[in-house]
């Protein structure tokens, strides 16, 4: 008789596996890892936490100095007077009119110029994308006189057009950038089978393309918004009528020859905040789907 080969057991049909267990040592990591990114979150997430609980503290309770994390009674009436500040309605009139064209204005004309750099070749392509990135690493503060002298002569300044074409300008170069990493991982078959079926360059765009940029487009969205939403530099050298400053400048407002009043500051500071985070939590599910998912049925 021939000797017998050990064989190695095999699974049946419609038996699970048994989860696999860490290595004590690759929990060890795994654990001390969570506790560090917990640790950077806290510390992340406390300038929040203290601007939210120092709205809802009492005035004489901000400017003591025995200071603790939780505040002894909650009130409302730092909201009241933050809303009750002169020139509120005019600032979010404002802040709404710049912040939301500046975003749609620059959402078009960075993917129309993504499409162009991402689809056709032509000369000067790579050393235009060179520029784009370049350009990012200016310091706003840098180009504030050519800006404000250049506005001072074409009649911009004291005017929505002059700050919407500032806060458009600013974020173009890494809008474009990022949204044509989308554009060139879109196969191009795509566009050409839409067209094949009767649609023109355009339809094609629209129903093919578009939809698959929707996480790039929510990302620069999002760039945009925080960059218009909260400058304050350029809102408050080129405008000079109190009617027609952003939230940003509006804050000011708060500080007098009295002195300041921290609690509508924060109050007020945590509701300009508010529109911002809302947005986000829109659209995130926008940024976290696929590129191509469900572009192709297989």
């Amino acid at each position: 008789m021939s000797a017998s080969t050990p064989t190695t057991p095999v699974a049946k049909a419609g038996t699970t596996r048994e989860p696999q267990v860490l290595r004590p040592d690759r929990k060890k990591s795994r654990l001390g890892y969570n506790i560090i990114g917990l640790v950077f979150a806290a510390v992340m997430a406390f300038p929040v936490y203290w601007l939210i609980v120092s709205a809802l503290r009492p005035n004489q309770e901000i400017r003591s100095y025995d200071q603790t994390l939780w505040p002894s009674s909650i009130t409302f009436d730092n909201f009241k007077r933050a809303l009750n500040q002169p020139n509120f309605d005019t600032a979010v009139q404002s802040t709404l009119i710049v912040s939301l064209t500046a975003v749609v204005g620059g959402m078009v004309i960075a993917t129309l110029a993504a499409l162009a750099i991402g689809r056709f070749k032509f000369f000067g392509r790579k050393p235009l994308l060179v520029v784009l990135i370049l350009v990012q690493m200016l310091p706003p503060t840098a180009m504030l006189i050519p800006i404000y002298a250049q506005l001072n002569a074409m009649g911009g300044l004291n005017e929505y057009w002059g700050l919407i074409a500032i806060y458009l300008v600013a974020t173009l170069p890494f809008a474009v950038v990022m949204i044509r990493g989308f554009v060139v991982n879109i196969p191009v078959e795509l566009e050409e089978s839409a067209m094949v079926d009767g649609c023109t360059r355009f339809g094609a765009f629209m129903r093919v393309v578009f939809p698959l940029l929707a996480p790039g487009l929510a990302a620069a969205s999002i760039f945009a918004l925080v960059n218009a939403w909260n400058e304050y530099l350029f809102a408050y050298i080129l405008m000079n009528d109190n009617d027609k400053y952003t939230l940003n400048v509006w804050l000011m407002t708060f500080t007098t020859e009295r002195g300041t009043d921290y609690g509508a500051l924060m109050a007020g500071s945590t509701m300009i905040a508010l529109p911002v985070v809302i947005f986000f939590m829109i659209i995130q599910k926008k940024m976290a789907t696929g590129l191509t998912s469900g572009a192709v049925k297989g």
